[in-house]
C-alpha cells in the first residue's frame, strides 16, 4: 500500500502546512480522504478567497478524478501551488484493509 500526505501551505516561505488530506493506493484503486475539520480550521488562517479555492480543490479531489492513477499524484508532487502541497508517495507494508487505511489517516490527519 502506498500514500500521500495533502497539506495546506500556511506560509510558504517557511514551508509551514497542515496535513488536510490522504491519499491512499492500492493497487489501482484510489482513495482520497480529508479532514473537513481541519479545512474548517484554516478559514481563520486564509483570506476568504484563498480558503475557497484550498477547500474547493481538497473537497473535489475524490470526486472529480483528478487523483484517479499515480501518475496524476505524481504529477501533484511535482507541481503543486502556494496553497496547496501533495508529498511524494511512501511505500509501506501493511495489509491494506479498511481498518489499516482508517489508522492511517488518524494517524496522519485526524484523529
Amino acid at each position: 500500500m502506498r500514500y500521500s500526505i495533502i497539506y495546506a501551505v500556511i506560509r510558504p516561505e517557511i514551508s509551514e502546512r497542515i496535513s488536510v488530506g490522504l491519499i491512499i493506493v492500492d493497487g489501482d484503486k484510489v482513495d482520497v480522504r480529508y479532514s473537513q475539520q481541519k479545512l474548517d480550521a484554516l478559514r481563520g488562517l486564509f483570506p476568504q478567497k484563498e480558503y475557497e479555492f484550498v477547500s474547493q480543490v481538497v473537497t473535489s479531489m475524490p470526486t472529480d478524478g483528478s487523483v484517479n492513477s499515480v501518475a496524476a499524484i505524481d504529477y501533484l508532487t511535482r507541481y503543486s501551488n502556494n496553497l496547496i502541497a501533495v508529498s511524494p508517495l511512501q511505500t509501506i507494508d501493511i495489509e491494506p484493509t479498511e481498518q489499516s487505511k482508517n489508522r492511517l489517516f488518524r494517524n496522519y490527519i485526524h484523529a
